[in-house]
């Protein structure tokens, strides 16, 4: 890739690709490389939908095939390295970023303060009961028979959630997929910086994160869904690239959008290549932003579990698929986990899905893709009559 801040839109995609699916590790152990992931890729979103499996497992295991569930777990709750919180969704973040929450966390408190007023003894008794009996879940606030002190569930768990939005409150780690509840003074390290940054850093920090995960990415792109001030994002802007910290780029055939790199990304990407293909969660960090998703790698893509059933093209839980710097298809299946099957639904090929090797090649990389996909959902078999 030359060394300017002009690239054509496939070198562009190559870069995408390079800082978001590609990682060297030197060698660490699995733990330490899942640490690694997270960090550069700044945040992976938490979902519910478990149809083949959940979003955060699936965009971690993408990346790190060694990954295993228990993994996390300990970034979290032992080694307190990630934390969860929100970015432009629930989500689990680097600990090293913690401080960059906090501005979020003020504007929350500030915007709820009426609530806060009107709670007052039920955040107390909240609190109270997390101080002396350590970590709980919202189902430990329910009582059937409402008896003594006991408030219902539904404003419990609201109080459960303000403290949580608002810093108070941590979650210490996921049981069932619910969160456990603990003081934040017990689950920080001691090192890390709790200072409120100023309306300029925490641009700052927006924008080289941005940058590190995505490889280059417009303004709009830094500060999609996330806290910010306008005027600091503009002087941000002009002061990292007077430092030459970022660099403006242009990506040909897209007009009338600027986007900022690094050197150091244009040189990851320079030796580009890519011989694996990637069966994508819908929530994958490469294709959330779809605007971009579009202009990059001219793939419309929309995941139609939220699309009414009569107005689907594609299918409920339909997965992007990666393959040479391109998409190449769309796939539909789902776990079932009582017969441990992944069944796949069905598959759509992209009209620009031709490369170097020929189609049945392609199927036999993909059904052996589709096999350790399987395995890691806990299933033992695939059915995928379609790449028959």
């Amino acid at each position: 890739m030359p060394k300017n801040t002009k690239v054509s839109v496939s070198e562009a995609g190559q870069l995408a690709i390079a800082c978001q699916l590609q990682f060297n590790t030197n060698g660490a152990k699995p733990l330490a490389a899942l640490q690694k992931i997270i960090e550069r890729l700044s945040y992976v979103q938490i979902d519910t939908i478990s149809i083949v499996e959940r979003a955060h497992k699936h965009v971690l295991w993408t990346r790190l095939p060694e990954y295993k569930n228990e993994m996390l777990d300990e970034l979290i709750d032992k080694k307190r390295k990630v934390f969860e919180f929100w970015d432009h969704a629930a989500a689990y973040l680097p600990m090293k970023h913690y401080r960059f929450t906090l501005p979020r966390k003020r504007m929350y408190a500030a915007k709820y303060r009426h609530w806060e007023e009107k709670n007052k003894k039920l955040l107390k008794y909240i609190l109270d009961r997390i101080k002396n009996e350590g970590p709980l879940q919202s189902r430990d606030f329910e009582d059937p028979q409402k008896r003594g002190l006991w408030w219902d569930w539904k404003p419990a768990k609201e109080g459960l959630e303000y403290l949580f939005h608002t810093g108070v409150l941590s979650a210490k780690a996921r049981k069932s997929f619910q969160k456990v509840y603990d003081l934040t003074e017990r689950t920080l390290p001691a090192e890390i910086d709790t200072s409120l940054p100023t309306e300029l850093e925490q641009a700052e920090h927006l924008i080289l994160k941005a940058i590190a995960a995505n490889g280059f990415a417009s303004q709009k792109e830094m500060f999609y869904l996330r806290y910010h001030s306008r005027p600091a994002a503009k002087h941000a802007l002009q002061k990292l690239e007077e430092e030459k910290k970022i660099i403006p780029l242009n990506v040909e055939g897209i007009k009338n959008e600027t986007y900022y790199t690094t050197r150091k990304n244009l040189n990851r990407a320079g030796d580009f290549k890519d011989d694996n293909i990637h069966i994508l969660s819908p929530f994958d960090n490469l294709v959330i932003q779809r605007k971009r998703l579009r202009a990059i790698f001219n793939f419309d893509y929309t995941i139609e579990c939220y699309v009414p059933a009569p107005k689907r093209k594609f299918g409920y839980f339909c997965m992007p698929v990666l393959y040479g710097g391109r998409f190449i298809c769309r796939i539909d299946a789902k776990a079932d986990r009582a017969a441990k099957t992944l069944r796949v639904i069905n598959i759509f090929w992209e009209e620009n899905s031709a490369s170097s090797k020929s189609r049945n090649e392609i199927k036999d990389m993909l059904l052996h893709k589709l096999e350790s996909l399987a395995f890691f959902a806990g299933c033992e078999t695939v059915i995928a009559e379609q790449l028959i």
